[in-house]
Order: C-alpha cells, then structure tokens, then sequence
C-alpha cells in the first residue's frame, strides 16, 4: 500500500526525502506463539522512507537504529547490542538490515528492533522513479524500519523476578503507589480525613516534581494485600502512610528493588528526594543489566566448546570470528540452535588477521552467536 502511494507521490527530487511512519496491528501465522515475542497479531510501528542518494537512505536507517536503541537504553533500561545482520538473516529485498540484540535473563538473545536500507529494489519492483537534478529519471532509494510489542516481553524479561514485573520508572505508568492505612471514614472520620489529608501533600509535592503518582483507597482490602498486588505489577516504589506515621510527618517508602524499607520526611524536600530515588532505580536496572550484558557475553570460545557450552546449558552471547557462509551458518543452526544475531560494530576490527573459529578460513567479520526466542 505504502509503495504504491509512493508511486503517486514521488515525481521530482523536490518530492524527496519523504518519511512515513505508522502504528499498525499486524496478523501473522505463526506456528508456536508466545505472549508478546511470537502473537498471531501485534502492534507495531513501522517507517518507510524514499531518499534522492544511497548515502541519504543508509544514514536514515542507521539513525532509526539510533533511536531505537536509545529508547531501549533510557526508558526500557535495556542495553542493547548494534550490528548488522547476516546476509541469512537480512530482510528480504534488503541491501543491509541493521538489529539491536538484548540478552535476556536466561541467556537467550532477542532480536528488540530492525532498521533496513533497501537500495532501489522496492523501487523496481514497484516503478517508483523521480526526475533528479539532472531531468534524468531515477529509482528512489529506500528504508524501512521498526519495534513492536515485542518490546513490552524484552522488558518482563530482562527485569522481572520471581515475585512479579518490575518496571523501569521512566516507562511505568504509575512511579509511586500511595497506601493510607486507615481504620476508615464511618470508624474514625476525623483521623481519616486528617491522613488523607496528609497523603494530599504529599502528592501534591510529588507531583510538582514530575513524579506520576496513584493513591490506592480501597479500604475494604487489607494493606498486605495492596502490598502483594502492586509489587507484582511493579510499581517502582511504594509509600505507606498511617496515623504515626502522619504524628512523625513522614512515609514508609519500599522499594520494588529489593523490597528495602525506609521513613522519608514529608516536608519541602520530599518530591525531589522521592524523584531522586526514582532516578536511581532506573540507573540500578540498566547497570544490572549492562553487567549481566557484559559477563555473558563470551570471548575465546572454539566452535567444539560454544556447541559443548550451549549443550551444557551455558547460555551467552559468543562473539567469534567469522568467514561468512550460508551452509556453514545452516549447519551451525542445526547443530546447535545457535544463529547469528548480528555482526556487532563495535567489534569487527577484532576480525582482523583471525581465523573463523569454525572452519578456518581467514575471517571476515566478528559474530556473536547465541539461541534466541
């Protein structure tokens, strides 16, 4: 739909670049789903791009990768690995496909998000042309892009726990959950309003910090309750508040990393300490992550010890020097479950003078081989 619409659009090199991004549900026939990474429909966001220049076209995709990968680092706390795909593993009718690959808690890889530079062949295959600068007629150049809610399985797994989600407090919708501890308005109406009260400063300093606060009021239920249930949905801090508490001006804060309790003085500080908290817990949850990143990401390894490692169970990110070879790649795949995730940037002068740690040749890239969801 998009290259055709491209084919009405396009007429001049005035015409370009031109960018079109959008938010679609997408049914796919999958064999085995999986909630979030394999779901027979999805949501996604994805961009097409035409460019006048190859080199305008491959810069856009390399800057969508860009995006996504700050997006998983700052709000998802989630490194992420840059790279490009193999030629196996490339999107079809694509000249480059550029991935960002997490690594997950149990070892596995997830490929989180793609960027492509198409080169002209959507543009054959659909007619697109424009007139350049010259009055010569042209193919466009091409890119496309994009996440999807495979994003929100990336996140629960590369921070939740035993006793539930944990959410990076950039992304959580809720950042604080606020529980009076009340005897309630009909049993004690002047202390109730009194803590309530209280709870409504403390808010309202919270919210002027720019912290997204909920404040739970269901006095029916028993605070353990409210405790068990917002731990599991994982909501980054907790703050309780009862009648000595109010007496002491303060609130008993527990946070989701660790289940770690303290008082906080409620006074002119009080939003920028709880703000300060929040910050920090979203640096704690990359740097645990970046760590695990780091330490599973394996070096060294001969092609007999990755496939006895992987066996064992040792699961990681190896990063390998590499000849390239479809049948050799197939072969690896079947033996072990282990693809290419990518051809990491950072990593490929490492290739130099090396050889494929598989079939000896001289190799021609860095490749981190690893199973993946």
């Amino acid at each position: 739909m998009i290259w055709h619409m491209f084919g009405k659009w396009i007429q001049s090199y005035r015409d370009l670049p031109l960018k079109i991004n959008q938010w679609a549900n997408v049914v796919r026939w999958e064999l085995r789903t999986r909630a979030f990474l394999r779901s027979s429909e999805f949501l996604w966001q994805e961009g097409h791009t035409a460019h006048a220049s190859e080199a305008e076209a491959d810069q856009c995709a390399r800057q969508m990768l860009d995006v996504y990968s700050d997006v998983c680092r700052e709000s998802l706390a989630m490194p992420v690995i840059k790279g490009t795909k193999s030629p196996t593993e490339r999107f079809a009718g694509a000249q480059e496909t550029y991935t960002i690959e997490a690594l997950m808690q149990n070892g596995w890889a997830l490929q989180s998000g793609t960027s492509h530079f198409l080169g002209q062949n959507f543009a054959k295959a659909f007619g697109v042309v424009f007139q350049n600068a010259k009055n010569e007629q042209e193919h466009v150049w091409a890119t496309s892009w994009g996440v999807s809610t495979r994003l929100v399985g990336a996140l629960v797994m590369t921070h939740s726990d035993d006793a539930g989600l944990v959410l990076p407090p950039a992304i959580a919708p809720m950042q604080v959950v606020v529980v009076p501890i009340s005897k309630g308005e009909e049993k004690a109406p002047e202390e109730h309003a009194a803590l309530m009260e209280f709870v409504d400063k403390a808010v309202g300093l919270m919210e002027a910090s720019g912290v997204r606060v909920h404040v739970d009021t269901r006095f029916s239920l028993r605070p353990g309750n409210k405790y068990f249930e917002w731990e599991r949905k994982g909501i980054p801090l907790r703050l309780e508040a009862g009648p000595r508490d109010m007496a002491a001006s303060t609130m008993l804060c527990a946070s989701r990393l660790g289940g770690d309790k303290e008082p906080l003085q409620v006074d002119e500080t009080f939003g920028t300490s709880i703000r300060a908290k929040l910050d920090a817990m979203q640096g704690a949850l990359y740097d645990a992550a970046e760590q695990r990143l780091r330490e599973q990401t394996l070096e060294g390894y001969s092609y007999a010890e990755m496939a006895a490692a992987l066996e064992s169970g040792k699961m990681g990110l190896y990063l390998v020097p590499w000849a390239d070879d479809a049948e050799n790649e197939k072969a690896i795949k079947t033996e072990t479950k282990a693809t290419i995730r990518c051809f990491p940037f950072d990593e490929q002068h490492k290739a130099e003078g090396q050889d494929c740690f598989y079939s000896g040749r001289p190799a021609t890239h860095m490749a981190i081989f690893a199973r993946a969801f």
